[in-house]
């Protein structure tokens, strides 16, 4: 058996307090790496001295042999499992451990408390069963518990410890973040609140993206074992395929593949047999792998997602000094580092100011030099030592005057890119021109180039083409 850990005893505490004043649904936020199922075992252990029978839920059936292992190292071994044809299916046991989808296929068992993993993922049969059984206890578990609506379900939220605690502890790794890449997701729609997936994997599946993704694994990964978080099964199929043909093994995971093919991926990744495992979206919880880079190549304004996505590479291993995170959706610049985030209070549904925190982090700062991202307020990048000086709004590139302009819309891209088009036509130039031209300003393909039509060329477009004309020229004569 395991000592408990001094936030773990406090958290347990704070939960028997919230009992103790009446409430019925707590939910206890412990952050990924604190020890959930071994906080829960203490539950258990504490609910069966009062003779009380427990049923602890997980969200997905490759749980359930995981967390009875954990129950019965943590000496809980009176249990039956709710599953179907699980060889420790017992209903008269005192402990059930069920799956969620058992549960919607099965009904629920009679107990006296239930304990929810993952409670954030709100799964209806659990929202059904508190409505019939509103005298018996629900303890919710999570790391992210801020989904909307679930201050609905749940009476009180106790914070048991956050992230940064953790890693400030050393009871998680630290982590350093690169955003080498920055997808333009200007026509990508929105739906529930996150990125279109179907719109997502049209812009992430481009193959100069794929191909960045590997090419900056191979420049900083380290080799290092690494989870990289795809789109789509066919993004994730392309980004496995890139990572092989550049002689990198690579493995694959989607919802599909099943727990026999997962161990076996583990064990690979874990001898060194491939490097880097590509999945969709089924990684996020659960995860124990000693996983030292993490590879965000899935754009996403969820920050229970991004969270749940760095959380698999911050659990601490031997020799790990550190995570690596090679973020290629701006994922930190949209929603800013993952320790940082944090709410004081469960979402009921019924205020839009509750999609952000209640004191808002400055964002981190990308170094112009080498892409690390930076602490709000830091000058000097911690990675490379490169100060950026400020010379009124004007920088220097290549021997010229630039004028730094706030990051371009997709709506001003796309202008600019007809008013190419149109000075190509001027000059009997084919569109290759207009593309070069682009590409060399942006460092990307214009989005949707085929609905294009020429414009014009603007006083400012106009001017940027003579500067590379003059840069031109200069090289040439050099």
């Amino acid at each position: 058996m395991k000592n408990i850990r001094p936030y773990q005893e406090a958290a347990i505490t704070s939960l028997r307090n919230s009992l103790a004043r009446g409430n019925k649904r707590p939910l206890l936020q412990l952050s990924t790496g604190a020890g959930k199922t071994f906080v829960a075992a203490n539950i258990i252990r504490m609910a069966r001295e009062k003779r009380k029978t427990v049923c602890f839920c997980v969200p997905a059936i490759s749980l359930i042999d995981q967390t009875v292992q954990e129950f019965f190292a943590e000496g809980i071994e009176d249990i039956g499992v709710i599953q179907a044809s699980h060889p420790m299916c017992d209903y008269s046991k005192p402990v059930q451990v069920a799956s969620i989808q058992t549960l919607q296929a099965r009904g629920v068992p009679l107990v006296d408390f239930v304990i929810v993993d993952e409670a954030h993922k709100m799964f209806n049969v659990i929202g059904k069963w508190m409505a019939d059984e509103p005298a018996t206890p629900f303890i919710g578990l999570s790391a992210t518990p801020w989904a909307k609506g679930l201050g609905k379900l749940y009476d009180d939220l106790i914070v048991g410890c956050t992230m940064r605690q953790l890693i400030d502890e050393g009871y998680l790794s630290d982590y350093r973040v690169f955003a080498p890449a920055h997808p333009d997701l200007s026509g990508v729609k929105m739906t529930a609140g996150d990125y279109n997936q179907r719109d997502l994997g049209d812009v992430m599946n481009d193959s100069r993206l794929v191909a960045d993704v590997v090419s900056t694994w191979r420049k900083l990964g380290e080799g290092r074992p690494t989870l990289c978080f795809a789109v789509d099964c066919a993004h994730a199929k392309a980004l496995q395929d890139q990572f092989e043909a550049n002689g990198v093994g690579a493995g694959y995971i989607d919802a599909h593949t099943d727990l026999i093919e997962r161990k076996h991926i583990e064990g690979r990744l874990k001898r060194g047999e491939i490097s880097v495992v590509c999945n969709v979206g089924c990684l996020t919880t659960g995860v124990d792998w000693d996983v030292r880079c993490i590879i965000l190549a899935r754009p996403t304004r969820s920050e229970m997602l991004f969270v749940q996505m760095i959380g698999r590479g911050l659990r601490t291993a031997d020799g790990k000094t550190d995570c690596l995170i090679l973020d290629h959706s701006d994922n930190h610049t949209r929603l800013g580092f993952a320790s940082n985030i944090r709410h004081d209070s469960l979402c009921d549904g019924t205020s839009q100011k509750r999609a952000t925190p209640e004191k808002k982090e400055p964002l981190p700062k990308e170094c112009g030099k080498c892409s690390f991202l930076k602490a709000p307020k830091v000058h000097e990048c911690p990675a490379c030592g490169f100060k950026p000086e400020k010379i009124s709004a004007v920088e220097f590139e290549d021997g010229e005057l630039i004028e730094v302009k706030k990051k371009p819309k997709a709506v001003d891209k796309q202008r600019f890119y007809y008013e190419l088009l149109g000075y190509a036509k001027e000059l009997g130039k084919t569109e290759k021109y207009a593309l070069a031209m682009f590409r060399n300003r942006f460092n990307e393909w214009p989005y949707k180039k085929s609905a294009a039509h020429p414009l014009p060329p603007s006083p400012e477009t106009l001017s940027y083409i003579r500067s590379r004309n003059i840069a031109f020229a200069k090289s040439r004569a050099a």
